[in-house]
């Protein structure tokens, strides 16, 4: 991991704010659009893709190319970029297009900075509601228009007392979906179908779990970023490192998480 002076930390900070701000506009622009130039990137089954996506993750490396160009580049929608400074940004333009094209707001652009080991930084912005999670160096924030309060996760010392969040209810493999409903069996309440929206809202204070499968790494390093930064824990299902995808879960408190991580692999 490259050390990190607290002048390059402010800057960073500056350049991922700088690369939320840009893309606001144009998911704005296309969100409840018909116009939205709408793609399946498969052949079976249905990964859709739309002009916002392509967009916003172009501007955001022509942004990176004129002030961070020797860092690295993965992006979902464009080949990756090697750099040589040891720092990666991760982005995701739209994440939850399903719900984009859809016209729930619960989508949002994921920005990470990934320092070697798994992100130091992490965006998740909502330009439709105008707000705005940020976390990085120790610290986590919430603005909302004009607003900013610092954020925090919560306690949950038990599953039948915690909040669970996922995306979709078939959590990727049946042996994954069966592992996810051993867990949700437990807790006091589960909802559906929101998207990067729920890592922040786990890092807010205001729900206690995520459990998701078959992510790629531009899906996780933003939302880790907050998360951690708020205090919580991301994890794969057996405890290990989350940055690159895959099986993944998100605590506010180490004791549901832990009680989590039995039911998945029990």
């Amino acid at each position: 991991m490259p050390k990190l002076s607290n002048s390059l930390k402010a800057e960073l900070q500056d350049v991922a704010h700088a690369l939320a701000d840009a893309a606001r506009p144009i998911a704005l622009q296309y969100f409840r659009n018909p116009d939205q130039g709408l793609e399946n990137k498969l052949e079976r089954g249905f990964d859709p893709v739309t002009v916002a996506d392509k967009s916003i993750e172009r501007e955001m490396r022509r942004i990176l190319a004129a002030r961070r160009p020797d860092d690295g580049i993965m992006g979902e929608e464009y080949a990756d970029t090697v750099g040589t400074t040891g720092l990666t940004w991760v982005l995701d333009p739209i994440d939850g297009t399903r719900s984009f094209i859809s016209g729930t707001p619960t989508w949002g652009v994921l920005i990470g900075l990934n320092a070697g080991a798994g992100p130091v930084l992490g965006i998740v912005d909502q330009p439709f509601t105008a707000e705005r999670f940020w976390g990085g160096f120790g610290q986590a924030s919430w603005t909302h228009l004009d607003q900013t309060h610092d954020i925090a996760v919560r306690e949950c010392a038990t599953l039948s007392n915690a909040v669970l969040f996922t995306t979709m209810p078939e959590v990727g493999t049946i042996a994954e979906a069966a592992a996810f409903q051993r867990v949700s069996y437990e807790c006091k309440l589960t909802r559906y179908g929101t998207d990067c929206y729920a890592y922040a809202l786990l890092a807010a204070g205001n729900i206690d779990l995520v459990i998701e499968a078959g992510l790629n790494a531009f899906d996780t390093q933003g939302p880790m970023g907050v998360v951690q930064n708020a205090g919580g824990i991301v994890t794969d299902w057996q405890g290990g490192p989350a940055h690159q995808g895959g099986q993944v879960i998100a605590a506010g408190d180490p004791r549901t998480h832990e009680q989590a991580l039995v039911l998945l692999n029990s």
